[in-house]
C-alpha cells in the first residue's frame, strides 16, 4: 500500500521542481526562450508535415478541448458512481479541479511568452503546458487507482505523447511541457496524500470481513 508521507513530499517536491523551473526559465525575461527550447522549438518545425500537424491537431482536442474538460472526466465520474465507487470519484474530481488552479496560477505567476507560429489558439501563458498537465493528471490519478505496471507505463506514454504533440504544434517550449509534468502528477500525489486512505477504505474493510479466521 502507499504510504501516505512519501506521496505527500514527493508531490511537495514536484511542485516546488515546476516552481523553480518556471523561474529558472524566465528570469531572463518572459519572451527569452532558453537555448534548449529553442533547438527543440526549430527540430519540431522541421517536422511538421501535414501528417504530423494532423495527429497534434487530434491531440490538442483529446487533451484539452471539450473531450478532455467534459467528456473524459464525465465519462470517469460516472462509471465510479455506476460501480459504487463515489469516494474515487470525489478523488478524481478534487484532483482534476486542482491540477486546473495550480497551472492557471503559474501560468499568471510566470506569464511566458508562447512560441512564434504557433498552429493552433490557446490562452494566455505558456508556462506550464495545461494539455501534458492534464494528462500527468489523469496518468497519475489511474495509477494511484489501479497500481499495476501497464497502468503506468500507458500513463507515461499518454503524457510523453502530449507534451510532444504541444511543441509538435510550437505552442509550447519543451520546458513547458515539463513543468505540466511535474504539475499533474505533484497536484495528483498531494491530493492522494490527502485522500487516499479515505478512498481506499471500503476496500479494505471488505477485504477483512472476507478473511477466514484459520
Amino acid at each position: 500500500m502507499t504510504r501516505r508521507p512519501a506521496l505527500l513530499w514527493w508531490g511537495i517536491g514536484s511542485l516546488l521542481a515546476a516552481l523553480a523551473l518556471g523561474a529558472a526559465i524566465t528570469a531572463p525575461g518572459p519572451d527569452v526562450p532558453s537555448t534548449i527550447d529553442s533547438g527543440w522549438n526549430q527540430l519540431m518545425v522541421g517536422i511538421q508535415s501535414p501528417a504530423m500537424v494532423g495527429f497534434g491537431e487530434v491531440m490538442n482536442v483529446v487533451g484539452g478541448g471539450w473531450v478532455a474538460t467534459y467528456l473524459v472526466p464525465l465519462a470517469v465520474l460516472a462509471a465510479l458512481f455506476l460501480t459504487r465507487r463515489w469516494r474515487a470519484a470525489i478523488f478524481v474530481a478534487v484532483s482534476l479541479l486542482a491540477s486546473v488552479a495550480v497551472v492557471q496560477l503559474l501560468k499568471l505567476l510566470f506569464g511566458r511568452s508562447r512560441p512564434e507560429g504557433m498552429l493552433v489558439l490557446s490562452d494566455y501563458g505558456s508556462f506550464p503546458s495545461g494539455h501534458t498537465a492534464n494528462a500527468a493528471t489523469i496518468a497519475a490519478i489511474a495509477v494511484l487507482l489501479v497500481p499495476r505496471l501497464w497502468v503506468i507505463l500507458l500513463g507515461v506514454l499518454w503524457i510523453l505523447t502530449m507534451a510532444f504533440s504541444r511543441t509538435l504544434l510550437s505552442v509550447h517550449w519543451l520546458t513547458d511541457t515539463i513543468g505540466g509534468m511535474l504539475v499533474g502528477v505533484g497536484t495528483v500525489l498531494i491530493v492522494g496524500a490527502i485522500m487516499l486512505a479515505w478512498v481506499r477504505r471500503p476496500r479494505i474493510a471488505a477485504d477483512a470481513a472476507h478473511t477466514v479466521e484459520p
